[in-house]
């Protein structure tokens, strides 16, 4: 007996299929322990019945082309294997299970079809070459989605715990502000509030950057009230208190006596104090750190520059993604903490005013941070 074409094995034995499939998923603990018969079959049967279809479908060369790039037209595969990874998701499966999953599924139907076959042909290895190009768009296609799923649910997450941390943090600095100001209690008391006020405000700098990066990860993006400001007073600021706060180190600020500019304030400080404190924490700390504001045309020009360890060449296209700078740096960390977001952050700043954050480091030169900031930002 002839075999049967690919399609036409696959509608005649779904059953069969989903049984294998099933089987499969019950292996799979501890979510399938939990699970009934339609959640495991639930969107298998779509897929296949998608599968069939597919490979009765004509396809050009470049049509193909784009599908093995992610680039096909949405189909029903696409919509069923997105769900598919939403459901897995909310009962508990790792990537790795969901992905187990969809090899089960190709061996199942791969298998069951050559256990009936008496002969092949060479369209039927052109419809198993169909199939698989088919699987691996629903694999993509599904670890895709769950990825950002997950993605999602964890800078939600990030996000309510730096809100919540807000009220009790403002708790502890306000009582420890009372304390540190009362000048009828002991002396030895009020220096131990005045450090409980301290690294609350350091708590409060690392919360308001995880808000900050969850809040440019959700969508809303930065949040920008521009006025009329001075960008040389805003340096100046944010140097002081660099270098109240790191007495052991030198900072120098080369300006102009006053820059106008409209921009928000309190974002371009703490886009400032975010990269001359990584400055401070990575450079060497017997060269000084340099702080040079410029302008040129209708845009305004702040380097950061320290000595020491460069950054490796092969690190910098994603030294302001989160997390990276700190795990990669050969330098020992700051002693009060970070998240490593304050490059990202630093970015995100810049962008929403319509500037950017540019980085060069090597032997010689150092690493020089220079934002690059419209003058006329409303």
């Amino acid at each position: 007996m002839t075999s049967r074409r690919l399609p036409d094995f696959i509608r005649d034995r779904i059953e069969t299929i989903l049984q294998e499939w099933e089987d499969f998923a019950r292996t799979i603990e501890p979510p399938a322990l939990t699970m009934g018969d339609h959640e495991l079959r639930d969107h298998a049967h779509q897929m296949l019945m998608a599968f069939a279809d597919d490979l009765e479908t004509p396809q050009t060369d470049p049509e193909r082309a784009a599908k093995s790039k992610g680039n096909g037209v949405r189909d029903e595969i696409d919509a069923a294997a997105e769900t598919h990874a939403e459901a897995r998701l909310l009962s508990g499966y790792t990537v790795i299970q969901l992905v187990s999953e969809y090899r089960a599924l190709r061996s199942a139907v791969l298998a069951l079809w050559a256990r009936e076959a008496k002969d092949f042909k060479p369209s039927h290895m052109a419809e198993m070459t169909r199939f698989n190009e088919a699987v691996d768009q629903a694999l993509a296609v599904s670890v895709a989605r769950y990825e950002m799923l997950v993605k999602r649910s964890q800078n939600m997450f990030l996000a309510i715990l730096g809100h919540d941390l807000r009220n009790p943090l403002g708790s502890i600095m306000a009582g420890a502000t009372f304390i540190a100001q009362d000048t009828e209690v002991p002396s030895k008391c009020a220096e131990v509030a005045e450090r409980m006020l301290n690294s609350s405000k350091r708590m409060r700098s690392l919360v308001n950057d995880l808000i900050d990066f969850t809040r440019a990860k959700l969508g809303p993006g930065m949040p920008l009230q521009p006025t009329d400001n001075d960008l040389v007073q805003i340096c100046e600021q944010v140097v002081d208190e660099i270098r109240t706060y790191h007495p052991d180190r030198k900072v120098r600020l080369h300006a102009p006596s006053t820059l106008a500019a409209i921009f928000d304030g309190d974002r371009v400080s703490q886009m400032l104090s975010n990269l001359v404190g990584n400055a401070i924490q990575h450079g060497d700390a017997k060269t000084p750190v340099v702080v040079k504001v410029t302008k040129e045309s209708d845009t305004a020009r702040i380097s950061i520059n320290n000595k020491g360890v460069p950054i490796p060449v092969e690190q910098i296209p994603t030294v302001f993604d989160p997390l990276v700078r700190g795990a990669n740096s050969e330098s020992k960390p700051d002693e009060h903490g970070s998240l490593g977001l304050g490059l990202f952050v630093s970015r995100e700043i810049a962008n929403a005013h319509g500037g950017d954050v540019l980085v060069s480091s090597d032997a010689s030169e150092g690493t020089t941070f220079t934002v690059v900031l419209p003058l006329d930002k409303s």
